[in-house]
């Protein structure tokens, strides 16, 4: 059986490509799961610093893999929930890993991939790139994917993407400040690489320490995220450099 995800370690960086290219790389039980294994793998692997976050073929990831039917009923609920709940914390395995995540994003990066995309910590974006969430015109409920939008973009701007279903071009991506780099398809992973390898220059405590800083401030208001930021300047000035 072919792997869902491919694992490839460059120095100090933990390339992880999604591997479903007939599928163009749609999250099922099964990617989910080598993907939670596989951040929980890096986060535990002191010798890499960055996680670069890919997918072959011709997308990025189309999304929830919906070819396979959950219809609700009393003896399903026990296994609908627990697919909903590891999705969930796969979505916020994505912040809470100490290693800095990029998403290297070309193709179409729909519904809970463009939440791949977007919630990963830094993206570059190949002109190719077609972001959006599609589960409206799909027949589907918006939910998972509505509740990291509305924290990750203006309000307007995420309901615009979650009720119109108009998938948008990486140039407005970037604009928004949704992505980070806009490039030619064939400098996308040359582009990526480069931003982990700068990443994976620094003192790797205090970059870890600056994502677990940035990730809860986000959570607090300015007078608590200054005070976190205090506290954390003590404690990482006392550790040898």
């Amino acid at each position: 059986m072919e792997d869902v995800l491919l694992t490839e370690t460059r120095g100090a960086v933990r390339l992880l490509t999604l591997n479903r290219p007939s599928k163009l790389n749609a999250l099922n039980a099964d990617l989910v799961h080598a993907l939670t294994d596989a951040l929980h793998a890096a986060q535990a692997d002191d010798g890499v610093t960055v996680v670069v976050l890919a997918g072959a073929g011709r997308a990025f990831c189309a999304g929830a893999d919906t070819s396979v039917p959950r219809p609700l009923t009393v003896e399903t609920r026990p296994q609908l929930i627990a697919h909903g709940e590891k999705n969930i914390a796969l979505t916020k395995l994505l912040g809470r890993i100490d290693k800095p995540i990029i998403a290297a994003v070309h193709g179409y990066a729909l519904g809970a991939g463009c939440g791949l995309a977007f919630g990963s910590d830094l993206t570059v974006a190949a002109e190719s790139t077609r972001f959006g969430y599609p589960e409206l015109k799909a027949g589907l409920t918006a939910t998972t994917v509505t509740a990291q939008a509305v924290h990750l973009m203006g309000r307007k701007v995420a309901f615009e993407l979650l009720t119109l279903c108009d998938n948008m071009m990486p140039q407005r991506a970037y604009e928004l400040g949704l992505v980070n780099r806009v490039v030619p398809d064939d400098r996308l992973m040359d582009e990526a690489m480069a931003m982990a390898e700068k990443l994976s220059g620094w003192n790797k405590e205090f970059l870890w320490q600056t994502k677990r800083t940035f990730q809860r401030s986000t959570a607090l208001n300015m007078e608590q995220a200054l005070e976190l930021a205090r506290d954390v300047s003590i404690m990482m000035g006392r550790i040898p450099k």
